[in-house]
């Protein structure tokens, strides 16, 4: 639990104050540890001492005032909430303090993720490894802002319930995580938050033409499901935002066979799908005055006797025609069933698709940066403004015409391939050529999704992106940038 409020400190365990390198504190303690080059306030550094009531004092360096990134001070509480793990507490203090750039609200939303998600651990399958969850009362903060600050600790909270759901999921292994259960899970998620949910199942989804969804799927015993959920906040309002999930509970590239080496991983490849039901969660808990439609076409590319083939000529909802080369670019054939779903049935304005679909992406802009393609530049815009109230971070890849040539077919309209040269670029206008032009945001997370080397925030594993974002970008998606 998190609250603000003023305390006697003397009834808590532990207090947590950070401290900027290049100014001055108040503290005689502090500034004497400076003198003495103990603890100088750097970023990542950190001391504690014990009080003369045997409790603790935990400093934390914040490096300069100018210098700070959002990020930084997220990263900063979740080391201090490691350290306070160590020593074994369960009632803390944090001292608020200014950060550049972000408000008292944004500040608190900071200190709620950083408190919630260095405790995080995915335990389920290992015992004694249990979630670190103290009491946690935010202390000096400015009186007049409280009330604020208790509405930005609510709706953080949810937020971070939604990223930690997405990791929860992306976590589960294939065994445990396949299509039915996704979309067990999905409607239960549903129930508890606050929006509907309709699992369609395979017969419903041949009714509908969904053509080359079901070729990626025809190679595994687990049946496809398709999950939609619909979040109806504002009914007076006609305008609804599509969200479509990449979810392929696990992908063995199918004929195209991935190396050994890269497929215990592939339980991650429907972290697309994670992120979009983590969002509705977030934003159903939060009564969110919005509109959201979301899809996922959950299956597993496997290998059987049935499985479609390099070289197979497939069909899709939209009509087209696609030519397979390749049967490990499976995710986007999935996705422009969902994509023509979204439109045609759900009649949505924008749409974002999510999906870990290219390798390239990881060579491009490696694993802290999502690659973006767009058919909008004013939403394009609205995205970047949603990540920087969300630290996660976007860069955005052209999708010029130069590139369709890389995957028109030769014996039908596409190919699922462009080929190695510009990889993810083309990945993400095969899908384009199915959004009928409407306002269109194509998020790879590949390289963000999963991450190899854990963090005082993030252990090995799922790492719940873009929850935040998508979270950000439908409450507030009209754009304040100034450009």
């Amino acid at each position: 639990m998190i609250e603000v409020k003023d305390l006697n400190v003397d009834s808590l365990q532990c207090t947590i104050t950070f401290v900027y390198e290049d100014q001055q504190t108040d503290s005689k303690i502090l500034e004497r540890l400076k003198s003495k080059k103990v603890f100088e306030g750097k970023s990542e550094q950190i001391f504690y001492r014990t009080t003369n009531d045997l409790n603790y004092e935990i400093f934390v360096g914040l490096g300069k005032y100018e210098e700070l990134e959002r990020n930084d001070f997220v990263n900063a509480i979740a080391k201090a909430m490691k350290q306070a793990e160590k020593l074994n507490v369960d009632n803390i203090g944090i001292y608020f303090i200014k950060v550049k750039e972000l408000c008292t609200g944004a500040t608190t939303k900071a200190i709620v993720e950083g408190v919630k998600l260095s405790g995080y651990k995915f335990s389920k399958y290992n015992k004694g490894k249990e979630s670190y969850n103290p009491y946690v009362t935010i202390l000096g903060a400015p009186k007049e802002k409280a009330g604020k600050m208790v509405e930005k600790i609510a709706e953080a909270s949810n937020v971070i319930d939604g990223v930690i759901l997405a990791r929860d999921l992306v976590n589960e292994p294939a065994n445990i995580l396949y299509p039915e259960t996704l979309a067990e899970r999905a409607a239960l998620v549903g129930k508890e938050s606050g929006f509907e949910v309709e699992i369609l199942d395979k017969n419903e989804i041949e009714k509908l033409g969904m053509k080359a969804f079901l070729e990626v799927a025809k190679g595994s015993i687990h049946e496809p499901k398709l999950i939609v959920m619909r979040y109806m906040g504002n009914p007076k309002n006609n305008e609804k935002i599509g969200l479509v999930g990449k979810g392929l509970t696990f992908d063995t590239g199918g004929y195209s066979l991935k190396p050994s080496t890269s497929m215990d991983t592939m339980k991650s490849d429907m972290g697309g799908a994670a992120a979009v039901i983590g969002t509705m969660q977030a934003l159903a808990k939060n009564k969110v005055q919005k509109n959201v439609i979301a899809v996922v076409a959950a299956c597993e590319n496997a290998i059987s006797g049935g499985s479609y083939k390099p070289g197979d000529i497939i069909g899709s909802m939209a009509g087209k025609n696609i030519e397979v080369l390749n049967t490990d670019a499976e995710g986007r054939l999935t996705l422009v069933d969902a994509i023509t779903y979204i439109i045609e049935k759900e009649n949505v304005e924008k749409i974002v698709d999510v999906a870990t679909l290219t390798g390239a992406v990881l060579v491009a802009l490696g694993t802290e940066i999502t690659g973006v393609i767009s058919n909008n530049d004013d939403f394009y815009d609205e995205l970047l403004v949603a990540g920087k109230r969300s630290g996660e971070k976007f860069w955005r890849l052209p999708n010029d015409k130069c590139f369709k040539k890389l995957y028109k077919g030769d014996f039908a309209e596409l190919k699922n391939t462009g080929g190695r040269n510009a990889g993810t670029i083309t990945a993400g206008m095969f899908i384009e050529e199915f959004v009928q032009d409407k306002p269109w945001l194509h998020l790879d997370i590949a390289g963000t999704s999963w991450t190899d080397n854990g963090n005082d925030c993030t252990p090995k594993g799922g790492t719940g992106a873009p929850v935040k974002t998508l979270y950000e970008l439908v409450v507030k998606h009209v754009c304040k940038h100034s450009k």
